[in-house]
């Protein structure tokens, strides 16, 4: 499989793809590379509608100029602690922010909230994201006012009443639970909008039938997300120790 950066030629065929309708993993297929390497591309260099080939080479040129020499990232690797890699942490940061935008979010949104998922103390003041991010403090107060609505962050005053953003196992399972009432939200109006329609109507039976599949998806996820639960607040060596006897019923 090809290693490194994206070639132009490469770039070229994701740009064909898109305009193909093609989806980022037959892409990647066609390409012998990562999906994730795709979506990242193509995330960071104006969308699957806003791609350009040429743009997003450019691009990356310049961002390869800004890094400078590689002669750096050994300084910074011994400064990165539990001897992680630093360059290796940003193709990570990366790529999970891309899939975050995938997911909807803006890449703002995106980059705030793989910031702090990946701090090891799980929180940072604004000061601290926008110094991380190099971003401005309104920036980061939009993208936390969001994530906040989202039960994805919540707010918390320290020893020094500093305000601090936190990242915790329970916030995402109260996430995953609002998701799946949003769902049974979608399932009320649906049915509504079948009534309204007259209930043997084309338009009536079909949303009859999808009010139908999300009630049950809404049942299946919360349930699944109830059993799982604990998963979030079990340790490594808890699960090496205790095997199956962590896992859900």
């Amino acid at each position: 499989m090809p290693g490194g950066r994206l070639t132009q030629q490469e770039r070229q065929q994701i740009a064909l793809g898109l305009g193909d309708g093609l989806a980022y993993a037959e892409i990647a297929r066609r390409l012998d590379r990562p999906t994730s390497t795709v979506t990242r591309e193509v995330m960071r260099n104006g969308g699957p509608t806003g791609y350009r080939s040429d743009l997003a080479h450019r691009a990356t040129e310049r961002r390869a100029r800004r890094r400078g020499p590689g002669s750096s990232q050994g300084s910074q690797s011994a400064l990165q602690p539990y001897g992680r890699d630093a360059e290796a942490v940003r193709e990570f940061e990366e790529t999970f922010t891309t899939v975050m935008m995938a997911s909807g979010l803006s890449k703002m949104m995106a980059r705030v909230l793989v910031c702090l998922l990946t701090t090891d103390a799980g929180s940072l003041t604004a000061s601290e994201l926008a110094q991380r991010l190099q971003v401005s403090p309104a920036s980061i107060s939009k993208a936390i006012t969001f994530l906040e609505s989202q039960d994805l962050v919540r707010r918390e005053r320290d020893e020094r009443r500093r305000e601090r953003y936190v990242v915790d196992d329970d916030l995402w399972h109260q996430s995953t639970i609002a998701s799946a009432r949003s769902l049974v939200q979608l399932v009320d109006v649906a049915r509504q909008g079948a009534g309204v329609l007259g209930p043997h109507s084309p338009a009536a039976v079909r949303l009859e039938n999808i009010a139908r599949y999300l009630a049950f998806v809404a049942e299946q996820f919360t349930r699944a997300a109830e059993q799982a639960r604990e998963i979030l607040y079990t340790h490594p060596k808890e699960t090496q120790d205790g095997g199956a006897n962590n896992r859900p019923e």
